[in-house]
């Protein structure tokens, strides 16, 4: 194989759009702007985001000539800088002369009052949490909503004078502009967050901006989806031939079922065995895609390679990046003998590309293992074939495809595997221990009928031994602790109410069967502040 560079796909592509119509979502950096661009194409409308530094494409998307294939609205992300500051990141000019309806969100808003003229200014008594706004319903973007609504808000800033042309159509006790609008443009700021589920109404505000207000077509479909994606795959890679690693997750199963039905025997799958994954991860793997998909599966058992290269490892960083390289090395070695073979494809989703600070403006999280590990020079180039998709439109994906709902409709589960669970050094045997466990509550949340119920659940091993009696003496164990949560879009969560009788038997059980754990705790968190994960 010829040595090639690295080269990531870029969420700023200039494909054709999936449909007829489409919402430009330009991005000043929210964690919340890929949930955006969720909402809107969970109304049937294909959506895609663009950094506010893309000045030139942007541009070019507005010009007369693209008016076919351009966008039927702009929606400006919130952002974690302040619009009050001189050098403060400002949309692209070509937005303004686009005749396009316009809604500005948080930072958004406030970049809408300052090009019109209005002030932006530290807000008197910042908000950070739910809020009550008063709506004005005659307005088309409340139109028959209740006049009083919860919304989530997140700002230091505030709009203190509206623009000329402009009304307030929302306030709140702290906040006289909580939304502006001018109708005769169709321009709209909203300075609270109508995407994420704290706001209950917020969905019912993009319908009216988008379908009502700018008419956008709702052709955005699973069936749009899946025939776009077999096209564009066989286009970009022709009669080359494609490796992939497959771990058995939700993306990369999906990833291998849309390559296997679009280009066949080009497609070889190698599964490497971390010694990271889950209880009969590998065995579940080849009968999933050996038997029923015939694929041209390999296996590869480099445990010990992985536990060796994490001896002494104990920050999560260094933990994602050093399985991430070897992993690259165990996976070109294996690769190696496909001499045809030119891509590498990875289940990369939207979400990965965010969360890994794609876009520039973005705050890193974490780094994903699937980008965050990658030398700089590779023998392969990168194909993601999901990178554009949610996890949700993933999962209608595979679906389509044919992989069983009992596989697609699995838990999320971290890259890095079991690394990131383990809070320290990783070992052969800590990996043992919480596999172990982790088997229990899932089992228990199935015969429960709760698995489903709960958006993530998983075990975390604490770096510590708890104090124990068993039979008549006294033990030092580990100490495991139980997560899951209940959220629909992984942005915000909370703990799963689970019943107390539940969770003693879980505990019970695990202390009993699974020889080194001594004591069992229930993580009541949420997000945020903390994260789903520990690591």
């Amino acid at each position: 194989m010829s040595q090639l560079s690295k080269k990531h796909p870029t969420t700023e592509s200039t494909d054709k759009a999936y449909a007829s119509s489409r919402v430009l979502i330009i991005d000043f950096g929210s964690q919340y702007t890929q949930l955006i661009a969720r909402r809107v194409r969970e109304l049937g409308v294909y959506s895609e985001v663009r950094s506010w530094r893309s000045q030139d494409a942007i541009a070019h998307m507005l010009k007369e000539d693209s008016k076919e294939n351009g966008p039927c609205a702009i929606i400006l992300s919130g952002g974690p800088e302040s619009a009050s500051v001189s050098d403060a990141p400002k949309a692209p000019e070509a937005i303004w002369d686009a005749g396009l309806p316009i809604m500005g969100i948080c930072y958004g808003m406030q970049t809408i009052a300052g090009h019109f003229g209005g002030t932006v200014a530290a807000a008197e008594k910042r908000e950070f949490g739910r809020a009550q706004a008063k709506l004005d319903t005659t307005n088309p973007l409340f139109e028959d909503l209740d006049a009083e609504q919860t919304v989530w808000m997140s700002h230091g800033d505030e709009v203190a004078q509206i623009p000329d042309g402009f009304n307030v159509i929302a306030h709140s006790d702290n906040m006289p502009v909580a939304a502006f609008a001018n109708p005769e443009l169709r321009y709209y700021g909203l300075q609270f967050h109508p995407e994420v589920d704290h706001t209950p109404s917020g969905i019912d505000i993009f319908r009216r901006f988008v379908i009502n207000i700018a008419q956008c077509k709702c052709d955005w479909t699973a069936g749009t989806i899946l025939t776009y994606e077999l096209d564009k795959v066989r286009a970009e890679v022709g009669a080359d031939e494609v490796v992939l690693g497959l771990s058995g997750g939700v993306d990369s199963s999906v990833a291998a079922a849309l390559l296997n039905q679009a280009i066949g025997k080009q497609l070889h799958c190698i599964f490497v065995d971390t010694g990271l994954l889950r209880q009969d991860e590998g065995r579940q793997v080849e009968e999933a895609f050996r038997g029923h998909f015939d694929m041209d599966l390999h296996m590869v058992d480099a445990a010990d390679k992985f536990f060796s290269a994490l001896s002494g490892v104990q920050d999560p960083e260094d933990k994602r990046k050093c399985i991430g390289e070897l992993f690259v090395r165990v996976f070109e070695s294996e690769a190696a003998q496909f001499k045809n073979a030119v891509w590498l494809a990875q289940g990369t989703i939207y979400s990965d590309v965010i969360e890994s600070a794609r876009h520039k403006s973005a705050h890193l999280i974490k780094s994903h293992h699937n980008v965050g590990g990658l030398p700089e020079e590779m023998n392969l180039k990168l194909l993601e074939p999901l990178s554009n998709l949610f996890k949700d439109e993933v999962r209608k994906l595979g679906l389509d495809l044919g992989l069983p709902a009992e596989l697609i409709q699995r838990h999320p589960f971290p890259g890095p595997g079991l690394a990131v669970r383990i809070i320290g050094e990783v070992t052969k045997e800590s990996a043992e221990l919480l596999r172990a466990a982790d088997a229990i509550f899932i089992e228990e949340l199935r015969e429960n009928n709760l698995y489903d119920d709960v958006a993530q659940a998983f075990c975390v091993l604490l770096p510590i031994k708890s104090v124990a009696v068993m039979g008549d003496g006294r033990h030092y164990g580990r100490v495991v602790v139980l997560r899951a949560v209940e959220t629909s879009d992984f942005m915000t969560a909370r703990c799963a109410r689970l019943s107390a009788d539940f969770l003693d038997r879980v505990a019970t059980r695990i202390v009993n069967e699974v020889a080194g754990i001594s004591r069992v705790c229930y993580d009541i968190s949420s997000k945020p502040p903390g994260t789903i994960e520990w690591e």
